[in-house]
């Protein structure tokens, strides 16, 4: 057998190990590091502390505790809340108002967190029992809610697209800016989903009873809409409108972000030392959870192509004379396949150093690939059986919702945001008309 191959045999155990549930960065690290001791010489690892010491002073990566630390805060801070009833209220009298409300209040979120788990647990703590009181059915109102807690993934400031533009060697402010007009999309087809669901299915997704609605819009009605609004626009604005300009890097914008997540919190009365405490140490795990898996790929990555594995999945599309589009095609569905199994994490950290040097090959724009494997992750979070925006909206439910609600209701949204994956690669100008629209070019 030759080295090569061993590469792949190395790639292979990697990702059973991973599915049996092994922790993720000690896998990639650990066995990359047998591998190596076993079938190169010494002196092949001499460059992993330098590799190690790139990735802890990237400055780009940065931005990831940041932005986590932005999420968690305003998760904090009952912004959310605030947003989800003002909402509600204005779109009460169309059918399916609710769910259309909680699909705006998450993409809202999203552009000002970015934080999956965070946004699902609040919109499903405080809209799901909501909704079902309503005689909304469980299926639309579980699904509505599961699928617009995953837009963080592609609306920016996004993570992932942060982690995606480091190990791509991308800029991530060009990422976000090309990631917006796809989310866009992607909350405009939810809504007409919705729509023509509620539409066929009325007694699904009923109106909000006119004396609520009344009510709400007497007592200090322009008041109420500013107080929702003003703030998480204005840190949109912040973080956004700072790196689309080209006033800020897209870690200077993360630190605008905590520090206007924070002063919303304090605005908001909610901050104390027990806030602060719980926010830092949420953060502080997080930040550690992907860094040590970030050093574990680092490692898996250099052993990989030491070993020519690199060279061998590049020779072996060239012979098989794959066109780009059918080698596009094959790596979509092996991680739309490896979501059902295994986070988004481990399959950016698996998957993209593998299939990066080829699509290099393919002189394929890595933007455009950066967004395809963004939404395609995003479905990462919805498909059985280990969809973690199912977990986190299971354990915030009634009892009366089943995991059985929680499946049928998401079927509908990961068809979207298939089809959506589908236009973006039938039609990758919307890439460029996204970069043109917001990015200053600077």
């Amino acid at each position: 057998m030759g080295i090569e191959t061993l590469a792949i045999v190395l790639f292979l155990c990697v990702f059973i190990l991973i599915l049996y549930g092994f922790p993720v960065a000690f896998t990639l690290g650990g066995l990359s590091i047998l591998y190596a001791i076993c079938f190169l010489e010494p002196s092949s690892l001499e460059a992993l502390p330098l590799r190690f010491m790139g990735v802890l002073t990237n400055y780009n990566l940065i931005a990831v505790p940041l932005f986590i630390f932005m999420g968690i805060m305003l998760e904090k801070s009952g912004l959310a809340k605030s947003l989800l009833e003002t909402m509600a209220m204005l779109f009460g009298k169309l059918r399916g108002g609710l769910a259309i409300s909680v699909v705006i209040v998450g993409a809202l979120l999203a552009a000002s967190t970015g934080i999956v788990g965070a946004t699902v647990v609040t919109m499903g703590f405080i809209s799901l029992p909501t909704m079902l009181n309503r005689g909304y059915k469980p299926e639309l109102a579980t699904g509505a809610i599961a699928a617009s807690g995953t837009l963080g993934q592609i609306i920016p400031p996004s993570v992932v697209l942060v982690l995606l533009g480091s190990i791509m060697s991308i800029n991530i402010g060009d990422l976000f800016a090309a990631a917006l007009l796809p989310g866009m999309l992607m909350v405009a087809a939810y809504i007409l989903y919705i729509i023509i669901y509620s539409l066929i299915n009325p007694d699904a997704a009923p109106r909000m009873p006119e004396k609520e609605i009344r009510e709400f819009a007497e007592k200090d009605f322009f008041k109420k809409v500013v107080h929702a609004f003003l703030l998480p626009m204005l840190l949109i604005m912040a973080v956004l409108g700072s790196i689309f300009k080209g006033w800020a890097t897209s870690t200077e914008a993360a630190a605008v972000g905590a520090m206007g997540a924070t002063l919303m919190t304090i605005g908001q009365g909610k901050f104390n030392r027990p806030v602060l405490e719980s926010v830092m140490r949420e953060t502080t795990h997080l930040t550690c959870m992907v860094f040590i898996i970030l050093l574990g790929a680092t490692t898996f990555s250099l052993v990989f192509r030491e070993m020519g594995g690199d060279s061998f999945l590049v020779n072996l599309i060239e012979e098989s004379q794959l066109s780009p589009h059918m080698f596009l095609l094959v790596v979509m569905v092996a991680m739309f396949i490896a979501g059902f199994f295994i986070d988004f994490i481990e399959i950016i950290f698996i998957f993209v150093p593998v299939v990066l040097p080829i699509f290099i090959r393919y002189d394929v724009d890595l933007i455009w690939l950066g967004i395809l494997i963004g939404v395609n992750l995003q479905t990462s979070f919805l498909t059985p059986p280990f969809g973690f925006s199912l977990f986190y909206l299971k354990g915030v439910s009634p009892p009366s919702i089943t995991t059985g609600h929680l499946y049928r209701g998401i079927m509908p949204f990961v068809i979207i945001q298939i089809l959506i994956l589908a236009m973006i690669v039938f039609y990758p100008e919307i890439i460029q008309i996204s970069i043109n629209l917001f990015s200053s070019g600077k």
